[in-house]
């Protein structure tokens, strides 16, 4: 990438958005905006008692995460965000046109286990049905990549700057 971009690391919960992206932005020398920061009390409290949010609740939060990432433009910077439908991804770029994403993926299973041993976030398990059905994976005419997240926080953040470098050889000079 010739110009530093802000990437978005997306999934579903317990994909390890807020394990990877730290990691990818010390990798990519860029800040990090961890995503939850920018949810208001009122969809926390949602997500707390077990909740799914509505698009309504989700719009200022995806509201304040573009602004982060547009605050950075050409500047580059990694921020986490769920980003699970596409309409979602648009209001991203629509304030920041040049984000990347990266999609952490993986098995309902890994995922679920993952959750279950994590201690002191707001989403519980039960609402992994909800984001799995939420989910809209990234579609072939939106910048980004999936990544698979079997294995460790290292081997899955090399698999992301690998992807990362390799749909970068694929654009155009800018």
């Amino acid at each position: 990438m010739s110009t530093p971009h802000v990437v978005v690391v997306m999934g579903v919960a317990g994909t390890g958005k807020t394990t990877i992206g730290p990691l990818l932005a010390a990798r990519l020398g860029v800040p990090y905006a961890e995503g939850d920061d920018f949810h208001p009390e009122s969809n926390i409290a949602k997500m707390s008692a077990g909740t799914p949010l509505t698009d309504d609740d989700r719009w200022p939060w995806l509201d304040a995460i573009g602004a982060w990432a547009h605050s950075r433009d050409g500047l580059g910077g990694v921020a986490s965000s769920s980003a699970l439908k596409r309409s979602y991804r648009d209001r991203l770029r629509a304030a920041a046109p040049g984000i990347v994403f990266v999609h952490l993926t993986g098995d309902r299973e890994l995922i679920e286990d993952r959750m279950s041993h994590r201690e002191g976030h707001f989403m519980p398990t039960a609402l992994l049905d909800s984001q799995f059905a939420t989910l809209e994976p990234l579609e072939p005419d939106e910048a980004g990549v999936a990544v698979d997240v079997s294995g460790s926080p290292d081997e899955i953040t090399d698999r992301a700057v690998e992807a990362l470098r390799a749909f970068a050889r694929q654009q155009p000079a800018e």
